[in-house]
């Protein structure tokens, strides 16, 4: 599974900062991949961030928060749409299309307990 680095992605600081510390409050167990223009290249300005939640040791369940995530990110000064997925409701050819061409924007912590 190829995956870019973190610094390859086409967002500027100020708003990859930004997406981070959302990602942090609302989904810290999640791994979380990017994927699409701004990781493959050919992003406009006004290109959306894909994003793909995905629950490390259980892929095939929901990551909780990811309603709460989507609306701070409506919510946020981000200049951008963000679309948010499920790695567990995406079809496996869609799944193999973002495996071999993303950059993982969070790893995910350990759910306590």
């Amino acid at each position: 599974m190829p995956a870019h680095e973190l610094t390859s992605l086409d967002l500027a600081p100020r708003h990859l900062q930004l997406v981070l510390n959302l990602l942090c409050q609302h989904t810290p167990h999640a791994e979380v991949w990017a994927y699409g223009s701004r990781v493959s290249g050919g992003a406009q300005e006004c290109s959306d961030l894909d994003l793909v939640l995905r629950l490390p040791g259980a892929l095939d369940q929901p990551v909780t928060g990811a309603a709460a995530l989507t609306l701070a990110l409506q919510e946020s000064l981000l200049p951008i749409s963000v679309d948010i997925h499920q790695w567990a409701q995406l079809p496996e050819s869609f799944r193999r299309n973002i495996d071999a061409a993303h950059i993982v924007l969070q790893t995910g912590q350990p759910a306590p307990g």
